[in-house]
């Protein structure tokens, strides 16, 4: 086993103690204890080198836990943390949250006392900086090199399923834009959608999006399958007036009914025209489209817009849905948003369902949709058939009950 330095940094001398015992006894030994953080800092600084991993308490005097991590930062710190705390749940989540804004690996947190088994398995995950990821900067595209894409033909359509929880029959799909570039290979809607939006392509982008999604949707319509097709609209799109004779254009043109076709909308940034977007959303519905609000709790999707737009379908963001079920903050805003939908009539699909206990927390809750991983991953159209096939058997063979 790799040795790791490990440094212990409490005010209590018991706890250093005790930690120091229970590493001993998992095999990590010696280890360096400091009583406060401008010890642990000057420890840091020494001949010997920075720690690999550092046990951190919050809660102490002179130097609380949280400055010690921007102390860690100006120390160009490049280990691993474990939080070890008696503070509540919330304020240790708050913390790591805190930690990987600063770029610094976390392994996790802890409660004290700290139990031997808590600490074995968050010891497990650490990994030699050698062996652990490095964080590569993202690409940025210019909007000639965007436009020049969608000129030629390069935006394809990825679509990731929603499954009814009730009986895991796939209802629909999300669509989702891919950039295949010729030299980069895939490149993800995050690094082009912002660079369309800043510079007046969104229209373009949203167009060639529409029309795959919704050429695809007749093609499956054909083919027997009864799939409603999601599209993700910019706000900006929803500054066009025109906009809903554009998509009931498109829908026509495909040969798609509009009940089969579902906006989903983010409200990443406020409006800058309530009117015309209230104006454009409402002509939607009233041509039948389905609304939905995406990324629910995030950023400005609110209540306000609850309040204010026909909205006939609520996404849960990922955020509030994977590890939900065994994370009381992360459950009360699951449950509060799905009791939320329920009380105004909505349908209500749970984003970032990645294990088994996610789904279990679904079916036990009653969500109507579920997508994420543990269903599957955003995939070509060609592909979709054969995951049917495929998930229609694990139905069967794994979750009978639900059949």
């Amino acid at each position: 086993m790799t040795a790791i330095r490990i440094l212990i940094l409490d005010d209590d001398p018991f706890e250093l103690k005790l930690l120091s015992r229970v590493l001993a006894n998992l095999g990590f030994a010696p280890v360096i204890t400091c009583d406060n953080g401008r010890a642990a800092l000057e420890q840091m600084d020494h001949a010997d080198g920075s720690p690999d991993l550092i046990l951190l308490d919050l809660n102490m005097p002179e130097m609380d836990g949280v400055e010690f991590v921007r102390k860690l930062v100006e120390h160009h710190y490049a280990g691993s943390l474990i939080l070890v705390s008696g503070e509540d749940e919330r304020m240790l989540q708050t913390a790591v949250k805190l930690v990987q804004a600063h770029k610094i690996q976390v392994l996790g947190h802890l409660h004290k006392p700290v139990t031997p088994e808590g600490l074995a398995a968050l010891l497990g995950k650490w990994l030699p900086p050698s062996q652990s990821k490095p964080q590569v900067a993202k690409k940025i595209y210019s909007a000639d090199e965007l436009r020049a894409a969608i000129a030629n033909g390069e935006l394809v359509n990825y679509y990731q399923p929603k499954v009814a929880v009730a009986t895991g029959r796939a209802v629909g799909v999300e669509t989702l834009v891919r950039w295949r570039h010729p030299q980069d290979g895939m490149v993800f809607p995050d690094q082009f959608v912002g660079v369309a939006e800043a510079h007046g392509l969104i229209g373009d982008l949203t167009r060639v999006v529409l029309t795959g999604a919704l050429a695809q949707a007749k093609v499956w319509q054909e083919a027997g399958l009864t799939l409603r097709v999601a599209i993700n609209v910019s706000m900006d799109n929803l500054a066009s007036l025109d906009f809903p004779d554009f998509v009931a254009g498109l829908a026509v043109e495909a040969g798609v009914a509009p009940q089969q076709v579902v906006l989903e909308v983010t409200e990443s940034r406020l409006m800058r025209d309530t009117r015309a977007a209230l104006e454009i959303l409402s002509r939607l519905r009233l041509k039948r489209f389905h609304l939905s609000i995406d990324d629910f709790g995030t950023g400005h999707s609110s209540l306000a817009q609850l309040r204010d737009i026909p909205f006939d379908e609520l996404k849960i963001d990922q955020s509030f849905v994977h590890g939900a079920w065994a994370n009381e903050t992360l459950r009360a805003m699951y449950d509060a948003s799905l009791g939320l939908a329920r009380q105004l009539g909505m349908e209500v699909v749970a984003e970032g369902v990645e294990d088994r206990d996610d789904w279990e927390l679904l079916r036990r809750t009653g969500c109507d949709l579920a997508q994420g991983y543990f269903v599957a991953k955003p995939m070509p159209a060609a592909d979709l058939p054969g995951w049917m096939q495929t998930w229609q058997a694990r139905m069967r063979n794994e979750f009978a009950a639900i059949s």
